[in-house]
């Protein structure tokens, strides 16, 4: 396998896994040894390298046999899954494979395919890799070094999850990445009723099956990478190294995002760990840490606000935050939850799923069906938390909806919108509202799953300031912005930044069926499709990050910490939003993207990070492109002097 990387590639690799789990960072290797070293690409050089990718002689070539390579792959996966018994080995067995080395395989590739993989490598490594580090280089000329300890909070599944249980149907898991690595791709593919217990919770508990023990991978690696090649953290930690900062100054708290976060506190002292290491920072630096969270991470680090406060619990005290915490770096912060992950618990689908190609949807079926999708995703009730928050305030109701444009034929109040059902079935939900839908949900899910979500989270609306305060002591609560408050630390900073610009999931077209069991089942009605309505295979696309609606990243920012009982601390909170500007010639959208992760790569983004983590936050600056203010003032929940 080594030959045949450096052969094609020009590189070396062990030729088999280590025996370790915990696999190095994917990052490829880089020398740095001072300025001289380093090198801008001029923009003239840049289109030069993406004109290269779009013409010249060899792109036919690349394209023929990429699609005929490609197809090829297609018709064999799609073999092995419509097997009701495939496996790997009937997959290999069925090409001939078995006795062929791969040495033999190279031999008959043709060489101006091999010359064309090779140049192809090439051009992608420049373009990808031109502007690493340039954003902390760029702020380091400037006078800017590393000041405050910097604490980062990671999103939904970016977090590795590696197995250390003992017993024997984990030995050959062990420290090996369940989630978040190609040993989980080997793991689903040949073995996927053990993945699946491994990575389902158990229903009664919350907690760890009996004789499985999955965790969170700790360390810079646990969120760099997602697997080998895909970044997720590491263009920060780049860019904050550039300007000093390494394990001393910067840490990374990792956690199970399967857990609720009272399973957080039980089962691994998540929230305990992060005091401390919030305070061991403070006294080590004499300097108030920066933290930073994405995505559900917002809703962690907002969990733990409270907790690290509340008597019985963190047991800080109420000037706990404002003595430990100099700001609050808010990156697509799912404040009001994702739409997405209700059609995800509910029928085990999402735009991801509903777009797909028939062949495609044949396949993923055969291999992980629908109810199986939602079956784990039940199983894993962290996700849980992003459940929408707010109701038909923020939401609207069937005939309105706050972010609903002037002339637009259906509203997006109606969240789930059921057709006339079939003769055989007795009911009919009509068309329901993000309030009426979470009934819904509980109604056609298992008692367990209902009865453990309600008990760990609340989407509902405080609207006096004596409801907010009685709601600081009751956990449940501490997850929705809507019912609690900000702490009172009139010091601390709110940085909100976020993606606008990218169509995103806002409501979807139902349908009801009877499976073989008579079981009423709901799925998205992907044969409806309107590009004049923004509807895409039964999905209503919005407005967002491409991940998460604009209404959940943008309304608490713009709007709901400027009411008194929210934040009676009057905190300040600066927004900046970044349009969604893709490289076309990128697959990650390149410098100005706003896509939900990818923004994590994105250069004024970096670049802002570093000034708050510098000392010079005063720079940031207040920057709004979207229609949120305008949505948000429609929104149906008032100060008490105006209601």
């Amino acid at each position: 396998m080594s030959d045949l990387r450096r052969r094609i590639f020009g590189v070396g690799s062990p030729d088999s896994t280590p025996a370790s789990s915990r696999e190095p960072s994917p990052a490829p290797p880089r020398k740095y040894d001072g300025p001289s070293e380093y090198k801008v690409v001029p923009a003239a050089q840049l289109n030069k390298l993406a004109k290269s990718k779009r013409t010249g002689g060899g792109l036919k070539r690349r394209n023929a046999w990429m699609f005929g390579l490609g197809g090829l792959f297609g018709i064999l996966i799609a073999v092995l899954l419509a097997s009701p018994n495939g496996s790997m080995d009937k997959l290999v067995e069925l090409a001939g494979l078995q006795d062929m080395s791969l040495d033999s395989l190279f031999d008959v590739l043709p060489a101006g395919m091999i010359k064309d993989v090779q140049n192809l490598q090439s051009q992608e490594k420049k373009l990808v890799d031109y502007d690493s580090f340039s954003v902390g280089l760029h702020a380091r000329s400037q006078g800017i070094e590393a000041k405050h300890p910097v604490i980062m909070i990671p999103g939904v599944i970016s977090t590795g999850l590696e197995s250390w249980g003992t017993e024997e149907q984990s030995r050959q898991y062990f420290r090996k990445r369940l989630w978040g690595s190609w040993s989980m791709m080997r793991a689903l593919v040949l073995d996927k009723a053990s993945w699946k217990r491994h990575i389902m919770l158990d229903k009664a508990t919350g907690l760890d099956p009996p004789g499985i023990k999955l965790r969170a991978a700790q360390g810079f690696d646990a969120a760099d990478f997602f697997i080998t090649g895909y970044w997720i953290w590491n263009k920060i930690l780049e860019n904050l190294a550039t300007i000093g900062y390494d394990p001393t100054n910067a840490f990374t708290a990792a956690y199970d995002w399967r857990l609720n976060y009272m399973n957080l506190e039980i089962r691994d002292q998540y929230f305990t760990r992060l005091k401390n290491y919030i305070e061991l920072a403070n006294k080590v630096s004499g300097l108030k840490p920066v933290l930073l969270s994405h995505s559900m991470g917002s809703q962690v680090l907002y969990y733990f606000l409270h907790w690290v406060e509340a008597e019985g619990y963190g047991g800080g005290g109420p000037s706990w935050v404002n003595d430990h915490v100099e700001a609050w770096i808010n990156i697509s912060g799912c404040m009001l939850g994702a739409l997405k992950d209700l059609p995800a618990v509910l029928s085990g689908e999402m735009k991801d799923t509903a777009q797909l190609n028939a062949f495609a949807v044949y396949g993923l079926e055969r291999f992980l069906s629908r109810q199986e999708r939602a079956d784990i995703f039940r199983a894993m009730p962290g996700m849980s938390s992003m459940l929408p928050i707010g109701g038909d305030e923020v939401w609207g109701n069937s005939t309105w909806a706050p972010d609903d444009k002037p002339g637009q034929n259906i509203t997006f109040g109606n969240f789930l919108k059921f057709r006339k059902p079939d003769t055989n079935l007795t009911e009919d939900p009509g068309n329901l509202t993000v309030s009426q839908a979470l009934p819904y949900l509980w109604d056609h899910t298992d008692d367990w799953y209902s009865d453990a979500v309600r008990h760990a989270y609340s989407q509902g609306v405080a609207h006096t300031r004596k409801e907010v305060e009685a709601n600081q002591k009751i956990p449940r609560h501490w997850v929705n912005p809507l019912e609690s408050r900000l702490p009172l630390a009139p010091d601390m900073k709110i940085y909100c930044f976020y993606g606008v610009g990218k169509p995103t999931e806002r409501a979807y077209f139902y349908r009801e069926e009877v499976d073989s069991q008579n079981r009423t089942m709901a799925a998205i009605d992907t044969t409806i499709t309107n590009a004049n309505l923004s509807i895409d295979h039964g999905v209503v696309m919005g407005e967002g990050d491409g991940t998460v609606n604009l209404l959940s990243t943008g309304y608490m920012c713009n709007r709901g910490w400027k009411i008194p009982r929210y934040n009676p601390a009057n905190i300040s909170v600066k927004v900046h939003e970044m349009r969604h500007e893709p490289d076309r010639f990128s697959p990650r959208g390149g410098p100005n993207t706003g896509d939900h992760v990818d923004i994590l790569g994105r250069s004024s983004l970096n670049d802002l990070i570093l000034r708050i983590a510098g000392g010079r936050g005063e720079m940031v600056e207040e920057v709004v492109y979207s229609d949120i203010r305008e949505y948000a003032g429609k929104v149906k929940i008032y100060d008490e002097d105006e209601a």
